[in-house]
């Protein structure tokens, strides 16, 4: 089954606030977190959004790449994951390629990467 493609999401920090700010932290939002797991993803989320939200819109980076997630499967498919939604470690910096996370890091342009996630915000609707 082909999936529809996505509607273009601007890489807008207030937008992002808006949609993310919607979302509870006692309320898993999708398939693949445990209500601990999500809590700590939220509070990571937020930090970002405080800390590195403008300075990600200005390097490039979308919503998708930041917030994305499989709009059925939810993080259960990382290979749709945008890098805030992929770990509870907050964001130690960013550049255009890549944004690093206490333990790991995620490129931005790793090829591969299917078309068709949604941000987590729109996750089921």
């Amino acid at each position: 089954m082909l999936m529809p493609l996505p509607a273009i999401i601007p890489a807008d920090p207030k937008l992002w606030r808006q949609g993310f700010l919607n979302l509870r932290p006692s309320v898993v939002p999708c398939p693949g977190f445990t209500l601990q797991s999500w809590g700590a993803t939220h509070e990571k989320c937020v930090n970002f959004l405080d800390r590195w939200a403008e300075e990600a819109a200005a390097l490039g980076w979308t919503t998708l790449d930041l917030f994305g997630v499989h709009p059925e499967a939810g993080i259960i498919r990382p290979d749709f994951c945008g890098a805030i939604v992929m770990s509870d470690a907050k964001v130690s910096a960013i550049t255009a390629r890549r944004i690093a996370l206490l333990n790991t890091a995620f490129y931005r342009d790793t090829p591969g990467r299917p078309a068709g996630a949604v941000p987590l915000w729109q996750f089921g609707r």
